[in-house]
């Protein structure tokens, strides 16, 4: 399978992506943007340093200057990429993958994304071609040190008044790397935290906290501390999950309901994107609190054109990505868990645990997301469409199909879709009560094969 993904390049290291690879990939990337200025940062998986210097290479061979950060999160390299006159840059990092992969974030200038279908594929193509000859005068190359003014700005959108305690699982990813700058700027933050030493081989866990089995060592924190709240972040720190202060899993998308509703209650009315694998409730909160719901496909590339698009505050994906406005539009694990904590601050839910503040959002019931090899995805999906023929259907992402009205109480609704990273097939499922969610899942189940 190519490493020219749909969002990102991503393979494992050196028998998928090695440093002549990189090299390549950084010409094709500078060609693409016709670019003189680009951004390089890089993760702390341990062949991060010899791509990220191949990468540089290839970009100062097209004669394109290029701004090193060093370490850096992908949400700090976008902020860099924003925030510096710069025609786009790429963090090396594999996000949750484990140890033993790496690859490539890329976007163009204002860190607007790079997706398959505006620059990746045509990356791929010209990393296939002959290579031509460097230009007479290589670019330049200048390591740029930003995490104070990074961790200032992740800073600002902090609106915390008093003190609070919360566990942090860094997973050994980004998130150890600038979490420290952050929180000396955030002195109210009372932080329990683990695994913060940045480490490419994660010795303890894979740092990919949308597998619950992983947020057992947040959770066994968090109760231990007495914290109020817990989060865990992935390898990359663009995506964070949180659990509550007996350990339960809060998901992304009660997450998006709880801070999109306080933030219409602050700023006023705003478009509030979620993608379509969200429950219902989401949009219902949205609306309820004089927001707009704006449903989008699954993939930070959709949400962010439609962000901008729409003008929206904010955005969120039950994939644990937060995306905010005035961040670039772009997705920061350690913004959502700033603004979280904001949230629980306010006078209405100081005093409260967070257990209580979600309850209300716990209305209906999901299966979460399960996932199937189907050798063929397209029949699939097309026989699903034909079986639930009866049922309110829309194609925006694979097929959802609705039944019933809000006030049945055997109303549900489910989204299978084809996913954009990996050969399966991904089935989420929502009821209003627990009985109609487990007898559509099992028929799902029973139609689409065994999960994996």
């Amino acid at each position: 399978m190519s490493i020219f993904k749909a969002y990102d390049i991503r393979g494992i290291h050196p028998d998928q992506l090695d440093a002549e690879l990189a090299r390549r990939i950084g010409r094709s990337f500078a060609r693409l943007l016709g670019a003189s200025r680009l951004v390089v940062g890089q993760d702390m998986r341990t062949h991060s340093p010899e791509l990220a210097d191949a990468v540089s290479q290839g970009i100062r061979d097209e004669g394109c200057d290029v701004i090193r950060l060093g370490l850096a999160s992908t949400p700090m390299t976008y902020y860099a990429i924003g925030s510096i006159d710069c025609d786009g840059g790429l963090c090396v990092t594999a996000s949750h993958n484990p140890g033993e992969y790496n690859g490539m974030k890329l976007c163009s200038r204002g860190a607007k994304p790079i997706s398959r279908a505006n620059g990746i594929a045509d990356i791929e193509r010209m990393c296939a071609e002959e290579q031509p000859a460097p230009v007479a005068r290589v670019g330049s190359e200048e390591t740029v040190d930003l995490l104070d003014e990074y961790a200032d700005h992740v800073a600002s959108f902090s609106a915390l008044e008093n003190p609070v305690s919360i566990a942090i699982d860094a997973g050994n990813g980004m998130a150890g790397h600038t979490l420290p700058a952050i929180l000396a700027r955030l002195p109210k933050i009372a932080a329990h935290s683990i695994l913060m030493e940045p480490d490419g081989s994660f010795p303890v866990h894979e740092a990919n906290p949308l597998k619950e089995e992983l947020l057992d060592w947040v959770r066994k924190l968090t109760v231990e501390k007495g914290a109020r709240v817990g989060v865990a972040f992935d390898g990359d720190a663009d995506r964070c999950c949180f659990v509550d202060e007996s350990g339960r899993t809060v998901s992304a998308d009660l997450m998006t309901a709880l801070i999109a509703r306080q933030l219409i209650a602050e700023r006023g009315p705003t478009a509030i994107l979620y993608d379509l694998r969200s429950s219902w409730v989401v949009k219902e909160e949205i609306a309820k609190a004089g927001g707009t719901p704006i449903r989008e496909r699954v993939g930070h590339s959709f949400i962010k054109a439609t962000m901008r698009e729409r003008d929206a505050l904010f955005g969120g994906e039950l994939s644990g990505h937060f995306y905010f406005k005035e961040n670039f539009t772009t997705d920061s694990g350690v913004i959502a868990m700033v603004t979280a904590l904001s949230v629980l601050d306010v006078p209405a839910n100081r005093d409260r645990p967070v257990s209580e503040i979600v309850a209300d959002l716990r209305r209906y019931h999901s299966t979460g997301e399960i996932n199937f090899e189907v050798a063929d995805k397209d029949a699939a999906i097309a026989s699903l469409r034909e079986r639930y023929s009866a049922g309110k259907q829309d194609d925006l992402d694979g097929v959802t199909v609705e039944f019933g009205d809000l006030s049945d109480p055997d109303w549900w609704w489910f989204n299978v879709r084809a996913s954009n990273t990996e050969p399966l097939l991904r089935l989420n499922l929502e009821a209003r009560n627990e009985a109609t969610r487990d007898a559509k899942r099992d028929e799902l189940v029973g139609l689409l094969g065994q999960p994996v």
